[in-house]
């Protein structure tokens, strides 16, 4: 049952936290930031407008797409409702609401820079350093966002993992369906 901290939501939430200190307090939180509701909706609409400037319908489709994320994880939050993490177990650093099950965050990190990822993989055929350090970058930014999430105390190991999980079903679908079509 996900309602209550397993052993290894706590162990690694402890490993993760032990070395905290002002700096990456800060750093996680900046890392964070992107994950709020607002900031990812103007995110995605930001990069939606570029492709659509660009006359890059397809790639913009794929950037509103992501959007969905919120949607999906309102409903998993709504059907598994488990509780934060608590200051009977770990750190808090940041406080949050709702509830924890899957990570927001983590799942629209997965769904948004994965989404890039595929524009990468689809149009930078000129310069493969170009693809390659963006899709780095990307990678870097699902990664660090789902370990913010846990240093924050913001949720459990076992949150960011569903999360990510979550987000690679739905890059999955929209990776098929972007990948699939011919128009641009």
């Amino acid at each position: 049952m996900l309602t209550e901290p397993h052993y290894i939501d706590v162990h690694i939430s402890e490993e993760i936290q032990e070395k905290q200190n002002g700096f990456l307090d800060s750093f996680m939180k900046a890392v964070s930031w992107f994950g709020r509701i607002r900031v990812s909706a103007v995110l995605v609409g930001c990069s939606a407008l570029c492709f659509l400037l660009l006359k890059r319908k397809k790639d913009a489709l794929l950037m509103l797409s992501t959007l969905i994320s919120g949607g999906i994880a309102w409903v998993l939050k709504t059907l598994i409702n488990r509780p934060r993490p608590t200051k009977d177990f770990i750190s808090i650093l940041e406080e949050t609401h709702y509830q924890s099950f899957p990570s927001g965050h983590v799942l629209f990190y997965t769904a948004f820079f994965g989404a890039f990822i595929f524009i990468l993989l689809r149009t930078i055929n000129k310069h493969p350093v170009s693809k390659i350090i963006g899709m780095l970058v990307c990678l870097a930014m699902i990664f660090l966002g789902a370990v913010s999430r846990v240093y924050l105390g913001a949720h459990w190991f076992t949150d960011v993992l569903g999360g990510f999980l979550a987000g690679l079903i739905y890059l999955l679908i929209a990776g098929n369906i972007y990948f699939g079509s011919k128009k641009t």
